[in-house]
């Protein structure tokens, strides 16, 4: 079967760096322990969208325009270092919320939902080691002769099996008996997942030699 070979080892890396810990997935979990699971889901969702981003900016080989344009590849990083840091400022400084209960409840607010997606869309798209991981391999593993058709359902199954991998850690930490053990301390989580991700901020910072 032709591309067959270039699939699997694109699927491969891909899910080898998905599943590695890092900003998604800390939101991810923080998303499911601190609301509900439909929250999560949509957050998720979010995440499958940044990386549909990704996706059709390197196909359109502007990816490559980014990485090779030192100013333009500096701004990608600042924002991206700043969009981290503000997001693990905000889960570092959080409280105690007596609110929370081990009975999850469905939020059906629109305008949180809205929040949540454009939370995954945020994290996943303003984080610059994304634009070299995707350029990286659509340059490497992906032939320069393979069609852009299959290109682009390389791209749809990697937005899909991202989307399906942090749908599959949203069902995990919502689920009632694991939710249940973090609940009454979800603020003192909520500080580790800043943690990782000021951790993951200070490592790209120290990686763009910004200093």
């Amino acid at each position: 079967m032709p591309y067959l070979n270039e699939f699997l080892m694109l699927t491969l890396i891909h899910l080898l760096a998905v599943m590695s810990p890092g900003p998604d997935f800390a939101v991810i979990v923080r998303q499911s322990i601190s609301f509900d699971r439909k929250t999560a889901l949509i957050t998720s969702a979010g995440i499958g969208a940044g990386i549909a981003v990704h996706m059709l900016y390197t196909l359109l080989g502007l990816g490559f325009i980014i990485t090779q344009s030192e100013i333009g590849f500096l701004i990608a990083q600042i924002v991206g270092i700043c969009y981290l840091s503000f997001l693990a400022f905000k889960l570092l400084t959080s409280k105690a919320n007596s609110s929370l209960n081990n009975e999850m409840q469905v939020d059906h607010n629109p305008r949180h939902h809205q929040k949540a997606f454009m939370l995954g869309v945020m994290t996943n798209v303003l984080n610059p080691k994304a634009t070299l991981f995707f350029l990286a391999i659509f340059t490497t593993v992906v032939n320069i002769n393979t069609p852009m058709t299959v290109q682009i359902i390389y791209a749809f199954w990697v937005v899909l099996t991202t989307f399906l991998w942090f749908s599959l850690v949203s069902i995990f930490f919502s689920q009632q008996k694991v939710r249940a053990k973090f609940v009454s301390h979800g603020y003192i989580f909520e500080r580790i997942m800043g943690s990782v991700i000021l951790i993951f901020a200070g490592k790209l910072l120290w990686e763009s030699k910004l200093f």
